[in-house]
């Protein structure tokens, strides 16, 4: 649901405006691919950032976690 005045974060913004090397290989594969769902496999169980990298990331772009009550 999204906000009005605000943006939803966009699946795997933060990992493309980081240049993580593994997205960069995702995004030259078709999704439906094997390779595509092997290198997925990556970010689900070993992703190469943390997630205090990801939650300063989301503080400097001024990203809010918000909830309904």
């Amino acid at each position: 649901m999204t906000i009005p005045g605000y943006i939803d974060y966009q699946r795997r913004e933060y990992c493309k405006a980081v240049a993580c090397p593994v997205q960069v290989l995702l995004d030259q594969e078709d999704p439906d691919s094997q390779k595509y769902q092997t290198l997925r496999s990556i970010c689900q169980t070993a992703c190469l950032h943390t997630t205090h990298e990801f939650h300063a990331w989301l503080i400097k772009q001024k990203f809010e976690v918000v909830r309904p009550q």
